[in-house]
């Protein structure tokens, strides 16, 4: 499997401090490699000095290609051009803050000349604040009993992907994509590699709690419909109660004559059917606003310069601004 080509595939998002380090790091674990190799940055609309830096190496470096985006479009919309402009026979995902220990490359690569399509790098949980470790472990409890495919604890975007898989990626054009689950949906032949987790040298996450959270509420709703299955249960034991608790009232009318109604008893059934209802309601409006989402088929991103090549060899540089 010699003589093939590796695409590191770097997303970056205000990370001007990490591009050389990155770009060292890995130059330095593929010296001497059988397999040659191109770095592809995908700048996500940084704010600071990242796509000058990054243009900087590739003036010097012919190997270093990259894409820069109009505007933050995320990072699943960066790994998903990446995935599109990526020329190699196999991908490396990596993020560019060094949290993923680019000595793993050698073992990734490896675990690809065994023909796995996919050779994941799993991490442990050191170093992570207690309370980000609780979310972590109780999302992917909770989604592995909801989703329909399994969600292993650690296992991230550090990863390298065959050109199949990467094909196979490719080929699920969602505009609300959830790339963990998506890893797991292809399927495909896999070794997954454990490793200590690194902590951050330069800068701060891009990750607060609160996007974390709504990154999993993305991947909850985008690979299961049992929220609704939920709401039609949740709204048949109610409806059943409902009609015992009438049947019961009928009866003890009857039997007493008509009492007066309690309060306590108006008001509790009120305010919870109230907020099972509003509950519902929240469920069905996350579904419905990614179909209208979808229904509007906006590009995953702009582009808003690159210095990859068309197969004529003329530069492609697409600028998109107001005139």
């Amino acid at each position: 499997m010699g003589n093939q080509l590796i695409t590191f595939l770097l997303p970056a998002y205000n990370e001007t401090e990490n591009i050389l380090p990155i770009f060292d790091a890995i130059c330095n674990q593929m010296q001497g490699s059988d397999y040659s190799f191109e770095l592809l940055f995908i700048d996500d609309g940084s704010q600071d000095e990242t796509l000058s830096a990054i243009r900087s190496l590739a003036i010097n470096y012919k190997f270093v290609k990259y894409v820069s985006f109009s505007r933050n479009f995320g990072k699943e919309a960066a790994i998903y051009a990446g995935l599109q402009h990526a020329k190699g026979d196999a991908v490396i995902l990596m993020d560019v803050d060094l949290q993923h220990p680019p000595s793993l490359i050698h073992e990734l690569i490896e675990g690809y000349k065994e023909g796995n399509h996919q050779v994941v790098a799993k991490r442990n949980r050191e170093g992570d604040s207690k309370l980000r470790t609780f979310l972590s472990t109780t999302f992917y409890r909770f989604m592995n009993q909801s989703v329909n495919v399994k969600l292993i604890d650690g296992e991230g975007d550090f990863r390298l992907l065959s050109r199949k898989a990467v094909e196979a990626l490719l080929r699920l054009s969602e505009g609300n994509r959830f790339s963990k689950g998506l890893y797991e949906w292809i399927g495909m032949r896999k070794k997954t590699i454990s490793y200590e987790n690194v902590a951050r040298e330069n800068g701060k996450s891009k990750w607060s709690i609160g996007q974390l959270l709504n990154y999993g509420i993305d991947g909850l709703v985008s690979f299961n419909t049992k929220p609704l299955r939920l709401c039609f249960y949740a709204g048949a034991i109610i409806m059943s109660l409902s009609l015992l608790y009438i049947l019961y009232s009928f009866i003890s009318i009857l039997q007493f004559g008509i009492d007066v109604p309690g309060y306590f008893t108006l008001i509790s059934a009120i305010l919870f059917l109230g907020g099972l209802q509003l509950f519902c309601l929240g469920i069905l409006g996350e579904y419905i606003g990614r179909i209208y989402n979808e229904t509007k088929k906006r590009p995953h991103y702009l582009i808003d310069d690159t210095n990859i090549m068309r197969s004529e060899g003329e530069r492609e540089r697409r600028i998109y601004h107001e005139s």
